[in-house]
């Protein structure tokens, strides 16, 4: 080799060095978090990041209690997530939204049924609705899929929009760790049907993403606020921990021109240009919640960068409780005066429930590898006899390879938010005669029916006692009634009387 050579290879092996000294400059940090901001956010953003020479991140995309716990214990700088912080040592932490994102619902490909609605999707959920035929599709069961956390982002966000709490048990026995190998189980099953996100996948032609009320999710309909199922995406950092200045900085390229212009690639929508979604948070979860029959938990508003004054939320409750009985005396056949004096009754004489701190929540611990688990729950306000101030939360059998397993009855206040996994119930002896005079006259009732031939049912795999009764268009505390129950247990193979002939 020359000497003029040696010296051109030599200038060249030392501006390369230069150029990876620059790229390889800044913070080491580590990202720990869920699949569904890994793919939407932070990859690509990562590059960027690393490329401008700012620093480079360590992925390490999982699901979305692992990196929250990560960056809270302080083995990870960063976390992702699809749902706000939900107490405990997540408190302490900072949940930033850098985006929107959709929840949608994909199937197979072939499969028939483009359009479900809210009220459908709220039925399949709990178990009501479980062929495809329901739904305008083929006579074949759905088999719905769900990720096993019940932490986990997008299923949190859906079953807090569905049914006023994150942590609804529902009747979803195909459990994963995460959405990415949820999507892969619906790839391969041609009745399967399962929750993700837009960003995840947008582009995936293995999937088949429904509209919701016959609306697609879109960059534009989740930006709009007419596709209903939209949701914040966080990235979380921890204050106190040792890179926290650096983790910052990250936050802050994510929520750039650069930045932005990576997510809308994603299908995402930069938390600035929806930022007006998060006012219209309270009222978009009462209507769902009037849609599907459900209670709307309006307390815990999204994250924004600055918070709104404190009465706000309990404003916004109250409008919305006001709202609610003026529709309620309108559809009783009272009139337009009933109603306005409902108004005016609720504006100046509603007074604050005594429990209004008291924090309620129900958690399920059923192994992810049982088969045929199936559970039933809902809400029913209780006026007659506490005034409206309590609800009665009733929970169906839940059968387990058809061994029934005894879920108790848990009152729990109308108005408690939802706050952390733990079941702070208080003991309220005026709410629980309620349901006995109700049992007691459908007995009675039950005694004064002339004996009769009686039709029959017997248990299959799956049923719960609610089931049987929509089946046989019964009322349960009939069907309880009739067979002598004193719960809502049932045996797999147990013939049950539904009726007469």
């Amino acid at each position: 080799m020359s000497l003029r050579l040696a010296r051109l290879f030599t200038a060249t092996l030392i501006g390369l060095s230069a150029s990876a000294t620059v790229l390889a400059a800044g913070p080491q940090l580590v990202w720990r978090g869920d699949i569904t901001t890994a793919r939407g956010v932070v990859t690509d953003v990562a590059k960027a990041y690393e490329k401008a020479g700012k620093g480079k991140l360590e992925l390490q995309p999982f699901n979305t209690a692992s990196g929250i716990d990560a960056v809270a214990k302080g083995t990870a700088d960063l976390a992702g997530s699809a749902r706000p912080g939900i107490g405990g040592a997540e408190q302490s932490l900072t949940f930033t939204p850098v985006a929107w994102d959709a929840l949608v619902m994909v199937t197979y490909p072939s499969n028939p049924v483009s359009n479900i609605t809210l009220k459908q999707l709220h039925e399949i959920y709990m178990g009501h609705i479980t062929n495809w035929k329901e739904l305008g599709g083929n006579d074949a069961p759905i088999n719905l899929y769900a990720v096993a956390s019940p932490a986990d982002g997008v299923e949190y966000s859906l079953r807090k929009l569905l049914f006023g709490r994150g942590n609804q048990p529902v009747a979803a026995p195909r459990l994963y760790v995460n959405v990415a190998k949820l999507e892969e189980g619906v790839t391969l099953d041609k009745q399967g049907l399962g929750a993700t996100t837009l960003a995840g996948v947008a582009s995936n032609k293995k999937v088949k993403i429904l509209s919701i009320d016959g609306v697609a999710p879109s960059m534009s309909t989740v930006g709009s606020g007419t596709y209903p199922l939209y949701t914040e995406i966080y990235l979380v950092t921890n204050e106190t921990g040792p890179k926290a200045a650096e983790a910052k900085d990250f936050v802050s390229f994510v929520t750039s021109s650069a930045g932005s212009a990576l997510l809308r690639a994603h299908s995402l929508v930069p938390y600035a240009d929806g930022a007006a979604l998060a006012s219209k948070d309270a009222a978009r979860r009462a209507a769902i919640a009037s849609t599907v029959g459900t209670r709307a938990n309006v307390g815990q508003a999204m994250t924004t960068p600055s918070a709104a004054p404190a009465a706000a939320p309990a404003l916004a409750a109250s409008a919305v409780a006001k709202e609610a009985a003026v529709a309620k005396a309108q559809v009783a056949g009272k009139g337009a005066k009933a109603a306005k004096d409902t108004k005016a009754s609720v504006a100046t004489t509603a007074e604050p429930s005594q429990f209004a701190h008291v924090v309620a929540s129900v958690t399920t611990t059923a192994h992810m590898g049982f088969f045929g688990v199936r559970s039933e729950a809902f809400t029913a306000s209780d006026n007659a006899k506490a005034g409206g101030k309590f609800a009665k939360v009733l929970a169906d059998a839940v059968t387990v390879k058809g061994k029934p397993v005894a879920k108790p009855v848990v009152t729990a206040p109308a108005d408690a938010s939802e706050k952390s996994n733990a079941v702070a119930t208080p003991k309220v002896a005026e709410a629980k005669p309620a349901a006995k005079p109700a049992k007691a006259a459908v007995a009675k009732a039950a005694e004064k029916k002339p004996a009769a031939a009686s039709r029959t049912y017997k248990v299959a795999q799956g049923d719960t006692l609610y089931s049987i009764a929509k089946k046989n268009a019964v009322d349960v505390n009939q069907l309880r009634a009739m067979n002598g129950l004193k719960d809502n247990n049932v045996r797999l193979g147990q013939v049950l009387k539904v009726g007469a002939r």
